[in-house]
């Protein structure tokens, strides 16, 4: 990187990034990171709802980064995304690497009943068949998503920014919570950061968006419980989750995600829960009726924008973890 008085500016021009509308914020703080302007760009809708996409600058024979999580409104987000692979694509760009904080769709990735869709690999052939040569996301529902893909995909994990965050707070007698048996990978990740136990919810789901506790696997009374999950949605499970282990004894409970879409009635489940703080990262722009007292947001944009240069540079982006 060289400066230009405190600025940093990125050397080669060859690098671009745009964004469509899903998350401007964290495009324009990734591209501070690096140190490029963000892309010129926009995005319009027609009258009759259809999207097109406009490129305001050359990006020919550049290396071109395009953010847009797949989130609320999803069916709109991923049109955005894929219109502008195809336009980019059309416009002479070396590569083209589409950067997905939060991939939608990702939680039907099998099927669990007759005649039920697969959308995670629809989503992976739509991107792919757009153009896109690479794909950059984070914390995927399914980690076997990634074989969706017939182009690379790095995988970015948010357990690290979340456990730097609770290691500055030093919890007294903190226990890392599961809310499903799915989960575990993920809690063991962040209580091994954290240097303390895991418990385990065990529940069911007797339908979509609906959660049942059932048990309660290891010591979670007169602890301060961390619940640590990939996306908070309608938040029946955290919810659900936080009353048993408070009526197991726990201390204070925190509860923490990467991904917050918190739709329907999540906010109001959040509020009247009995938990300390809700930690966020900001895959997601979390719009202000959304927002509650006890939420922290996190940023990724600093491990997504040097992800971005290490794969500009052709190097290991798994270095950024060891």
């Amino acid at each position: 990187m060289k400066s230009r008085g405190s600025k940093k500016v990125y050397p080669d021009k060859k690098l671009k990034i745009f964004t469509g509308t899903a998350n401007i914020p964290l495009a324009e703080e990734i591209a501070q990171h690096i140190g490029i302007p963000l892309g010129k760009g926009e995005i319009q809708q027609f009258c009759d709802g259809e999207i097109t996409s406009y490129i305001g600058e050359s990006v020919r024979g550049a290396d071109v980064y395009v953010v847009q999580p797949l989130a609320p409104p999803t069916n709109d987000n991923i049109m955005e995304l894929l219109i502008m692979i195809d336009a980019i694509k059309r416009a002479s760009a070396k590569s083209i690497n589409a950067v997905i904080p939060y991939f939608g769709y990702a939680r039907q990735d099998r099927k669990t009943r007759a005649r039920d869709p697969i959308t995670a690999k629809l989503m992976a052939d739509l991107i792919t068949t757009s153009g896109a040569h690479r794909v950059i996301t984070m914390d995927l529902h399914a980690g076997q998503i990634q074989g969706f893909f017939n182009i690379p995909v790095d995988h970015l994990p948010g357990v690290p920014i979340i456990a730097k965050y609770f290691n500055q707070k030093q919890l007294d007698s903190p226990t890392v919570v599961s809310p499903d048996l799915g989960g575990v990978t993920r809690a063991r990740k962040l209580a091994d950061y954290l240097n303390c136990p895991i418990a385990i919810i065990d529940k069911r789901r007797p339908e979509p968006n609906v959660s049942e506790v059932m048990n309660i696997i290891g010591k979670v009374e007169n602890r301060t419980v961390i619940m640590i999950d990939d996306i908070i949605d309608t938040a029946g499970t955290i919810v659900h989750g936080a009353m048993a282990l408070m009526e197991q004894g726990a201390k204070e409970i925190y509860v923490c995600c990467t991904h917050a879409i918190l739709s329907g009635p999540a906010k109001e489940r959040l509020e009247s829960a009995n938990i300390k703080e809700v930690v966020v990262t900001n895959s997601i722009q979390l719009m202000e009726e959304k927002m509650l007292p006890n939420i922290r947001i996190l940023s990724v944009a600093p491990l997504i924008g040097d992800a971005i240069i290490r794969i500009h540079e052709e190097l290991s982006v798994s270095k950024l973890f060891d």
